[in-house]
């Protein structure tokens, strides 16, 4: 009888079992690999291509966080100050991206980083870093959809429609995107990133033309604002502490901005020949990075001064198109129709981010539930691949967004979302500490360098350093509470306080808790799994490689054309 693979193809039933056992790799508590009997309706279907791995990777990268975030970073720090900051949060990013892009080249796994922790490092570590970056993501999701909600509001007044109307469309939506499938998925996930690509250039050559004059006013303004009123602002204290705080916070916001590049990490389960794709998804990040951020913050920083009365209201402003810098830009040089188009292409972003938000979530319970570190329901999926249960029990706290819908329950919803942020960092540093044993795993069991599909460029110490920064920015998250609370509120801000922190000794419970109730211990480095399951790998991986090859002869010359022009974009 003819069934469906994991690669959406008719195979026999003899290849399915086969199929079954690769993809039923599980892993005990002590983080060393077993092969359980042939279990089925746990595999997922290796449907993402390399152009969708590329895509989900730079969408992830690219959100509000660039399009409206980096207003209020302008306005507290100034231009040279977030060029500074951007540019080195960006490098450490890119390391974080090596390291998991290393050990994801070595051996793809479904549960993703947190299956490397657990086999490589600890599997308390594992099961800390799975669930608080599923408690992140099943808070960011409804967060996204509230904030798709706010942007129809520029066109629909709240008065005329409630917003949990519109809440309510968007998840229908990601919903059904994410339940048909990981093809599906991919695809529409492809063209909502590459809408994202095409208005972010659209946005740099923009800020290009108008910086050299080419607006409607014709003022060619150069490096005039690094000038007047300057390239550093001061925040909190006056003088060089002030302008050193003023970086300081923006490091924090530029962290923040960042956050969710790691979730091509999430997709190693699902696509097709990862040792190729996700190293060039992660070495592309390089370049992304100096691209879409660095270039746009320092394109902005000409166009608009950071003492500007429209930038002081945008980041007052609850209104997604006002709220953008790049709409201030726009508006002081007298170009008076896209604050609405660029309004929608937000919704577009905003749309896609919760999405594949909704993604991570459900396939970062179901890495936990394959490891049992969640409920084995959890794991179950689907004939298409679709890890059902997870979809749902992540879709039940998508319903959080209705809180939303009430004005007073939007301050508690914001403190919560500041909660949850912390796990991103913790995220970071977890994946970087995993790469560390890694990599002493590696030199403890003789592996030789050259076996390896990537390395990261820095090695260790490019691991070390990001290490450092990553906890340093995490203890220093919310540092103005600590310097002018009693001057603003009167009294310590303990809410701000409580919410931005707890994250760090919930991680530590739930790390220190699993190891006091299971007695697990770290894993030595020469007892470390480097090789379960490597071999089924191999051999998929030849065989998807053998097949392109002969379905794939005719088009080398535009398959080199992408390669050489295009893909380090897209």
């Amino acid at each position: 009888m003819a069934v469906w693979n994991r690669k959406g193809e008719t195979s026999s039933d003899e290849e399915t079992t086969k199929t079954e056992r690769i993809q039923t790799q599980d892993y005990d508590e002590t983080g060393r690999g077993t092969v359980s009997d042939v279990e089925e309706g746990v595999a997922l279907q290796r449907g993402l291509k390399a152009r969708h791995i590329t895509m989900i990777a730079i969408g992830g990268a690219i959100g509000t966080g660039l399009i409206i975030g980096t207003g209020s970073a302008l306005a507290k720090a100034g231009p040279g100050a977030i060029l500074i900051s951007y540019s080195i949060v960006g490098f450490i990013v890119y390391l974080v991206m090596c390291a998991l892009g290393e050990m994801a080249a070595w051996l793809p796994l479904p549960s993703g980083f947190t299956g490397y922790a657990v086999r490589f490092c600890d599997p308390s570590l594992g099961f800390a870093l799975g669930w608080s970056y599923w408690f992140k993501y099943i808070i960011v999701t409804p967060n996204q959809l509230t904030a798709a909600a706010l942007v129809i509001q520029y066109w629909v007044p709240r008065e005329r429609v409630n917003p949990g109307v519109f809440i309510a469309i968007f998840l229908v939506l990601i919903v059904g995107i994410n339940y048909f499938g990981i093809r599906f998925f991919g695809e529409f996930e492809f063209w909502l990133s590459s809408f994202k690509v095409v208005v972010i250039v659209g946005l740099i050559l923009l800020s290009l033309i108008l910086a050299l004059g080419g607006g409607p006013d014709h003022d060619r303004k150069g490096f005039r604002y690094w000038k007047n009123p300057g390239a550093f602002n001061t925040y909190i204290k006056d003088g060089d502490t002030g302008r050193f705080l003023a970086f300081w916070a923006t490091m924090v916001s530029a962290t923040f901005a960042y956050l969710g590049t790691e979730l091509v990490g999430v997709t190693v389960g699902e696509a097709q020949n990862p040792r190729k794709t996700i190293p060039r998804a992660i070495k592309l990040t390089f370049y992304r990075i100096i691209f879409f951020y660095v270039l746009s913050v320092f394109l902005l920083g000409m166009l608009v001064p950071y003492d500007s009365d429209d930038l002081v209201f945008a980041t007052k402003s609850s209104n997604s198109a006002s709220a953008s810098p790049f709409v201030v830009a726009i508006t002081l040089s007298g170009i008076k129709v896209l604050p609405s188009i660029l309004n929608a292409c937000i919704l577009v972003f905003v749309f896609s981010a919760s999405n594949s938000d909704l993604y991570i979530a459900t396939r970062t319970i179901y890495g936990l539930a394959r490891e049992n570190k969640a409920p084995r329901i959890l794991a179950k999926t689907d004939r298409r691949g679709v890890p059902i249960y997870a979809l749902m029990i992540s879709t039940l706290f998508c319903l959080l967004a209705f809180m939303n819908v009430s004005d007073d329950s939007k301050v508690v919803f914001g403190y919560f979302v500041n909660l949850v942020t912390i796990f991103g960092l913790l995220t970071w540093i977890s994946i970087l500490v995993t790469h560390i044993y890694f990599v002493r795993a590696c030199k403890a069991q003789n592996v030789p360098p050259t076996s390896l599909a990537f390395r990261a460029p820095l090695g260790v110490y490019g691991s070390w350093f990001a290490l450092f920064f990553c906890i340093l920015i995490a203890l220093t998250k919310n540092f103005d509470v600590f310097v002018h609370n009693w001057d603003t509120y009167g009294a310590f801000d303990y809410k701000n306080f409580v919410t931005a922190y707890l994250g760090i000794p919930l991680y530590l419970i739930m790390i220190f808790g699993y190891k006091f109730v299971t007695k697990t211990k770290g894993v030595l480095p020469e007892e470390a799994d480097l090789w379960s399951g490597k071999d089924e790998i191999d051999r998929e991986e030849a065989e998807f490689l053998a097949r392109k090859a002969a379905a794939g002869k005719g088009n080398e010359r535009a398959n080199w054309f992408y390669r050489t022009f295009v893909s380090w974009l897209f």
